[in-house]
């Protein structure tokens, strides 16, 4: 495998090869202002991928009551999560052919009108169609802002601009539940909402003075890819998601889980080849995998997507049912690790533009990984709650060195009229290990509270509001161990991350392609 992309002499597409050479990149002279105005709304997005996750007891409460059935209400996350992932790929090739800025503008303006419509919902079903409608406005704003970045910063100088990129989407993850659990007990539910408007507003505008129109390329969208993608996608998010909930059994009709899981594998295999074999100009250019750096940072981001997802549930079941913490006691665990992504991942990244991508992501992975050990030992019924801010601290060192390196090394050698079709397939696939992680997190802990507690005591133990006195002992036990599998995943990143061949792409031009 090559370390940069070597396309024919006309490039991927002959059009766009033109396009390229006949209009250079113009970055502008301000690029840190313009990523700072992204970085404010893409916090934004990616915190409400998780806020909700606190709410969701209150919003039934409000729009659902008088029914056990917790499936209605899980949509309400489910649905933003579905409109988020499946058209990545599509959105982040409209941000070559329309610009960045100009998608990502309208993205934003889109997620933000859909959050007030969340918090005036008067039922349920208004709510989760306005969250699908938010996902919408995620998916077109997230692979612009890694496309910018690509087309604004040189190689040399991207790491520092990647790092604050991946301290934002590290942070936000933790962030999230904190928030949630804070806005819902202080002002309600819909405050986890409205509180995007001010935000969105003042991203809009920071973002219209100070991002800059970048070149278009006049690429052509092959409908046949755009309907297998899409597809593909949406039966696999789905499938991930919906499995807990009907028990890996049967979902549609006499279809089960694994089947649409199944569906969705095949379909997007048949993507693929269409990709190979199209006369058309590709939706995913394949020659972007060329690059060792691209496709080893999407295999180690969907192992570390699993990790982020999967680590929290978890740990927040342990602190709230085993140790008796409220969701807010519970999530401020979490600030030291927030607070150590977001002052190491900038430096982490200035270090990356000057050295072998290995050196800053091999100990980053490893120390996410000792953390996750560390929490799983540390998660019993007699330790005491402190002592659970030293993991905390030192997985937020770790993530430091995993969400922006990986960035940088994905980005470093993108062809400039593909930075979108690249960070829409970057962003695909850390979506796709979330869906993973928590998917195989609810199946792992399922597996382990029967182990340690018997079939009809876990599913007792799983949804009480507090647990008998000899239960708590056994359920530490089952959700310590289910903390070994997001650990077991970041090492499977590690080892990918081995396999880069360092400072060769260094300085690749990013006029290739």
């Amino acid at each position: 495998m090559n370390d940069s992309v070597r396309p024919g002499p006309e490039g991927d597409h002959p059009a766009a090869a033109r396009a390229q050479r006949s209009s250079a990149p113009r970055p502008p002279v301000r690029p840190w202002p313009a990523l700072w105005a992204m970085v404010i709304s893409f916090f934004m997005i990616l915190v409400d991928t998780t806020i909700v996750s606190v709410a969701n007891p209150a919003i039934k409460a409000a729009l659902d009551p008088g029914t056990d059935n917790l499936d209605n209400v899980v949509w309400v996350t489910s649905a933003y999560l579905l409109a988020y992932a499946v058209p990545l790929l599509v959105t982040g090739r409209l941000g070559d052919r329309f610009g960045p800025r100009s998608i990502y503008l309208i993205g934003l303006a889109v997620f933000t009108l859909a959050s007030l419509g969340c918090g005036l919902s008067q039922s349920l079903g208004m709510l989760i169609a306005m969250r699908a409608v938010q996902g919408l406005g995620a998916s077109l704003m997230t692979p612009q802002t890694m496309a910018v970045i690509t087309r604004i910063f040189p190689p040399n100088r991207r790491g520092a601009a990647m790092g604050l990129w991946g301290a934002t989407s590290g942070v936000a993850m933790l962030v999230g539940p904190l928030a949630g659990g804070l806005l819902v007990d202080g002002f309600g539910w819909e405050w986890i909402f409205f509180v995007n408007l001010p935000v969105g507003a003042i991203g809009f505008v920071l973002a219209l003075i100070f991002v800059p129109k970048l070149d278009t390329h006049p690429h052509r969208f092959n409908l046949l890819g755009v309907l297998l993608s899409a597809s593909a996608m949406f039966l696999i998010v789905f499938g991930l998601q919906e499995g807990e909930q009907h028990d890996w059994g049967l979902i549609w009709g006499p279809i089960p889980v694994w089947g649409l899981i199944a569906a969705g594998v095949a379909l997007l295999g048949l993507f693929v080849w269409q990709q190979a074999v199209t006369r058309q100009e590709p939706l995913l250019p394949l020659a972007l995998f060329r690059s060792r750096g691209f496709s080893i940072s999407n295999i180690a981001i969907a192992a570390v997507g699993f990790q982020a997802a999967g680590m929290a549930l978890p740990f927040m079941f342990f602190l709230q049912l085993a140790r008796g913490l409220s969701p807010t006691e519970a999530a401020l665990l979490m600030l030291p690790m927030a607070v150590a992504a977001g002052v190491l991942s900038p430096p982490a990244g200035r270090l990356l533009d000057r050295v072998d991508p290995r050196f800053i992501l091999v100990p980053g992975l490893l120390l996410s990984a000792i953390a996750l050990v560390w929490f799983a030992l540390l998660m019993t019924p007699e330790t005491p709650i402190w002592m659970l801010l030293l993991p905390s601290a030192l997985l937020g060192a770790g993530s430091a060195g995993m969400w922006g390196p990986l960035a940088t090394t994905a980005t470093r050698t993108l062809p400039l009229h593909h930075a979108g079709a690249g960070s829409g397939v970057y962003n695909a696939m850390r979506t796709l290990g979330q869906a993973l992680g928590s998917a195989a997190m609810a199946a792992m802990m399922q597996s382990r509270l029967t182990a340690h507690l018997g079939a009809g005591s876990a599913e007792t133990a799983g949804s009480a509001d507090a647990l008998p006195e000899a239960a708590v002992a056994p359920f530490s036990a089952a959700m310590a161990e289910s903390v070994l599998l997001p650990a077991a995943a970041v090492l499977l990143a590690l080892v990918a991350v081995l396999f880069l061949r360092g400072r060769a792409d260094r300085g690749a031009s990013t006029r290739i392609g």
